[in-house]
């Protein structure tokens, strides 16, 4: 007995269901134009207002301004990260003493505007010169950049500190006991085991850390520091052409950018074992 198969004939493919026009979705498309739109003016007025005498006379200030802040954050992040690394012990630590210590240090840096400790550092400390010059120490706090400089160590420490105390807590305990189970020294478990583990869950806030940190920065210019922004109130005092200020907000926005940017692939490449 045969058996006919009839093969099932071909069908056109499925009518795509255009996406319903909702008030998010509107909503979304103002807030792009509005963007959009601004971005374009922005081009716009820094193309008509172009003045190439200022732009050879300022441009290489803005450069040294520049400079001035990448070093700045650069130096103070590394710093705030070895000092933030004993404070996150501590607040972990079951001594009353030493816990309640970090803790206190933690709430005031990050309880407190980082203006008004830098102010604290510059002005405060500086008032105590006779006491600052028989210790040695008058010839760090006289100067503005290294006040600027203690200042944001400390206050991105802190922050530093309760990343780091978050992201070692976030590992299971579990970790710890298969590692002891198979006799491993708590350094190695520590260094192979938490560490990787710990840095993946902080990587996102450590970028945001130093993201905040690049744009907080602008800050030490008041204590006559030339940083970027102080490069920019230079020119604009000098000139009074608001575009000092837009070609300032300019490269600021493309260092964030940038390193956004270079975050997300390391970020990418860390954890390139976790997608499927």
């Amino acid at each position: 007995m045969s058996h006919v198969m009839e093969m099932i004939p071909p069908r056109p493919a499925p009518a795509l269901i255009g996406k319903r026009m909702n008030r998010a979705r509107l909503a979304g498309i103002v807030v792009l134009t509005l963007w959009g739109a601004l971005a374009i003016g922005l081009v716009a007025l820094v193309v008509g207002g172009w003045d190439t005498a200022k732009f050879e006379r300022y441009g290489p200030r803005y450069l040294s301004g520049l400079g001035t802040t990448l070093t700045l954050v650069s130096l103070s992040v590394v710093l705030g990260a070895l000092l933030s690394v004993p404070i996150a012990y501590a607040r972990m630590s079951r001594n009353a003493v030493l816990s309640g210590l970090a803790f206190a240090y933690v709430y005031v840096f990050r309880s407190t505007p980082l203006l008004a400790q830098l102010f604290l550092i510059y002005y405060g400390l500086g008032s105590f010169r006779p006491q600052l010059e028989s210790v040695g120490l008058w010839w760090f706090f006289r100067e503005a950049w290294y006040c600027g400089l203690l200042s944001f160590t400390l206050n991105t420490a802190a922050y530093q500190a309760e990343i780091l105390r978050g992201a070692l807590q976030s590992v299971p305990k579990g970790q710890h006991e298969g590692a002891a189970s198979l006799g491993l020294p708590r350094t190695v478990t520590f260094r192979k085991i938490v560490l990787p583990q710990a840095l993946i869950v902080a990587l996102r806030p450590y970028g945001n850390e130093i993201i905040l940190m690049i744009k907080g920065s602008a800050v030490v210019s008041i204590v006559t520091v030339f940083d970027l922004m102080g490069e920019t109130r230079y020119a604009f005092s000098r000139t009074f052409d608001y575009q000092a200020y837009l070609w300032a907000a300019i490269f600021y926005l493309v260092i964030v950018e940038a390193l956004r940017h270079v975050w997300a692939w390391i970020e990418a490449r860390l954890t390139r074992h976790l997608k499927r």
